[in-house]
């Protein structure tokens, strides 16, 4: 920056200031001048008393005037109270005759006429469902929106169920199945699934069926009568299938120390 144009900034503040000072000088001229064509006539020392007692007697009726909220609320002021109060006595406590507020009558005839209108609507007219209709459509709803997700190639591994299993040799499955046995199954069927707890899974009898699709029912329902768990709960529907499809590779594996037979044979 130059010294041209410090000498200009410094015009412009000083032109700024001129013309405060300038609209400064013109208001008082202006007031100046009021004041001598027609000045201003102060009130008395009586015309004050009045003006300050209007004042108040405006401020007492703003206040004795109910308010939105009283008026609501069906509220009374104190200054009332005595023409409220009843005739009879008890103890020395008098009873105020306060009715209801409109708005809560308002409110308790309307629920009554809601009332006739809905049972009028659902018992006799019938053109509403009633709550245990509701809850069977919604129930079939569900059940729709569930196949629809099944059937959607992303969710692929929630599409298998007890209905739609089929028995799987592939190493991967049978790997990722004898994982899911050796930390969920062996405290009660064993390492080999010979049996302790549980039933002896390597041979041909069954208490609750052989085939893939009584298997896979029994491992994701659980039998909670003789304590086994419903694994749906925890495991995904692929994980008991890949559990499912190992437990059926046992079969005939004959580990040593196998539980006696139980259940009937899988024909």
């Amino acid at each position: 920056m130059n010294s041209a144009d410090i000498v200009v900034i410094v015009m412009l503040v000083a032109a700024v200031v001129v013309l405060g000072v300038t609209i400064v000088l013109l208001k008082v001229i202006r007031f100046y001048a009021t004041e001598l064509i027609s000045p201003t006539v102060f009130a008395t020392p009586e015309e004050k008393a009045l003006r300050l007692k209007a004042e108040l007697e405006a401020d007492a009726i703003k206040k004795a005037a109910p308010s939105i909220w009283t008026k609501v609320m069906g509220l009374k002021p104190l200054a009332e109270e005595e023409g409220l109060i009843m005739e009879h006595k008890f103890d020395g406590i008098s009873e105020l005759n306060n009715p209801t507020p409109a708005w809560f009558m308002v409110l308790f005839y309307g629920t009554i006429i809601i009332a006739v209108l809905y049972m009028c609507n659902y018992e006799f007219l019938g053109f509403g469902k009633t709550q245990e209709e509701e809850y069977i459509a919604e129930v079939e709803q569900a059940t729709n929106d569930k196949l629809v997700y099944l059937a959607s190639p992303a969710n692929a591994k929630s599409a298998v169920n007890e209905n739609n299993i089929v028995q799987s040799k592939d190493a991967a499955v049978l790997t990722a199945g004898a994982a899911l046995f050796t930390s969920r199954c062996t405290p009660c069927h064993g390492a080999h699934a010979e049996g302790i707890v549980g039933p002896n899974l390597t041979d041909e009898y069954w208490l609750h069926g052989g085939t893939i699709k009584d298997v896979f029912t029994t491992i994701k329902y659980g039998v909670p009568a003789k304590g086994m768990i419903a694994w749906e709960k925890s495991m995904s529907a692929q994980q008991i299938a890949e559990l499912t499809n190992y437990v059926l590779s046992l079969q005939g594996s004959k580990p040593a120390g196998a539980k006696a037979p139980q259940g009937d044979k899988q024909l």
